[in-house]
């Protein structure tokens, strides 16, 4: 009779969480990304602008390397250069000249693509402005919220409900989750939690603007549920695209966590709610 000794399945096992999570890398990687936007944000805040801007060409080089897979070629230059730009005027001037920006830089979307003829023109087109839309605009709302005077701490009350919807929902399912919410297209995701998400992204939202924007506790509840409501919404919005390009990630740049899209797509989905709520509330 032999005795067998951990196998390298069951060593892996222990250090994955039920959501099928590499937990210490994970954690190690969101702690370090967290004090760059920290360190960026209270340093000097145009450098978290360098930050947003990087993080998101990155998220942009993944999507359409998975768009690849499908056959679509994204006019990357254009649609690149031209949300660079848009960000970069989101933040010094205001949103009228962004939205001139992006108005141009579909045109050179199209314009570029005109080089590769008329086969699946359409398709590769529509592929750029749909990056230039989902990522780059959302961008520019995180932008004015930057510009604005206490522009750092709006970023921080966006990212962090944003942040405790997802550890909230994360734990609460893992603990709870029993009733899918939507099987077909993220069968981990749960109602309940769901209802951790609001319940962490509530308290989270009153917190941070009663003490941090000193604003009313309810323009926090109200931030709270919007925050939650689109951020489960973006990550079912990119599941679902994962899904129709047959990949599990958008990449694996971050160990624990996939690829960086995988960390900001529900980030851009609340950026826009997140910026209306506090800009006529707080």
């Amino acid at each position: 009779m032999t005795s067998e000794g951990p196998t390298p399945d069951s060593a892996a096992a222990k250090k994955t969480g039920r959501a099928g999570r590499d937990l210490r890398a994970a954690i190690t990687v969101g702690v370090s990304l967290v004090a760059l936007v920290l360190l960026s944000l209270f340093w000097v805040k145009d450098l978290f602008g360098v930050v947003a801007a990087v993080a998101l060409v990155v998220a942009a080089l993944e999507i359409a390397r998975a768009l690849g897979t499908a056959g679509i070629r994204v006019p990357l230059p254009p649609v690149l250069v031209g949300g660079v730009a848009m960000l970069v005027v989101a933040f010094y001037d205001d949103m009228d000249t962004a939205a001139a920006v992006m108005a141009l830089t579909v045109i050179a979307t199209m314009a570029w693509r005109l080089r590769s003829g008329s086969d699946g023109f359409v398709r590769d087109a529509t592929a750029g402005v749909f990056l230039l839309s989902y990522l780059f605009l959302m961008g520019t709302f995180v932008m004015r919220m930057l510009a604005a005077d206490d522009g750092p701490w709006r970023v921080v009350a966006f990212i962090l409900v944003t942040i405790a919807s997802d550890i909230g929902g994360y734990a609460a399912g893992v603990l709870f989750g029993k009733h899918p919410m939507a099987p077909t297209i993220s069968p981990k995701k749960s109602w309940e939690g769901f209802a951790g998400s609001l319940l962490a992204g509530i308290a989270c939202g009153i917190l941070v603007v009663v003490y941090a924007l000193e604003g009313p506790w309810w323009a926090g509840l109200l931030l709270g549920v919007a925050g939650v409501c689109f951020a489960t919404l973006g990550d079912l919005c990119e599941s679902l695209i994962k899904r129709d390009l047959g990949i599990k990630d958008m990449g694996d740049l971050l160990p624990g966590h996939g690829g960086l899209m995988d960390r900001l797509d529900s980030l851009i989905a609340v950026a826009p709610v997140a910026y209306l709520v506090m800009y006529l509330l707080v």
